[in-house]
């Protein structure tokens, strides 16, 4: 799949009822939004009720449905893509954990993106509230969090899709990474 051949198939689609790019577009990402969705759930306990077509389907579904997003490149697009499915298994994870009635949500392992907590088990609840609170103290780290380690993007691609060097990102990243660390221990 080229790079090219993705943006220039989002910016035919963009803001415009085209049916041809839009069916043009699933075939070129499919299997780059498969990887990402098997890498989320990979962190997720045996048995997760969600397997990765089911999540690239309703991430789909949810991208194809979005109307005031100005489409500028793959990376764009996947970032964007890896925000919409940690929504849904946040949502998931939610829903298993009201079920629950305050039992123990699910727990994954954070073990990818440069050996983010190095084999620690994490909570989803817990990281999506340490993400939120990274968020409102800085909301680029935070989004270099989740196009890095939800998305599986690339320093340069993270950096294209936000705007800043990659020498930002890389310094961002590590700063995020750590501060994470901490937090999730507490």
């Amino acid at each position: 799949m080229s790079a090219k051949t993705v943006t220039q198939v989002l910016i035919e689609w963009n803001g415009k009822e085209n049916r041809d790019a839009l069916n043009a577009m699933l075939p070129l990402v499919y299997d780059e939004l498969h990887r990402i969705a098997a890498n989320y759930l990979r962190r997720e306990n045996a048995g997760h009720t969600l397997q990765p077509t089911a999540l690239v389907n309703e991430a789909y579904l949810k991208l194809v449905d979005q109307r005031n997003v100005d489409w500028q490149n793959r990376a764009h697009f996947f970032g964007i893509a890896a925000n919409l499915m940690r929504r849904i298994l946040l949502k998931h994870a939610e829903r298993k954990h009201a079920e629950k009635r305050g039992g123990h949500a699910k727990k994954i392992a954070l073990d990818a993106a440069d050996v983010f907590f190095e084999e620690q088990n994490t909570n989803f609840l817990a990281l999506e509230e340490a993400l939120q609170k990274l968020a409102v103290r800085d909301r680029q780290k935070a989004r270099i969090v989740e196009l890095k380690f939800f998305g599986g993007l690339k320093t340069d691609e993270i950096a294209e899709v936000i705007g800043k060097s990659s020498k930002t990102v890389e310094r961002d990243w590590i700063f995020a990474r750590a501060w994470l660390k901490r937090e999730l221990k507490r």
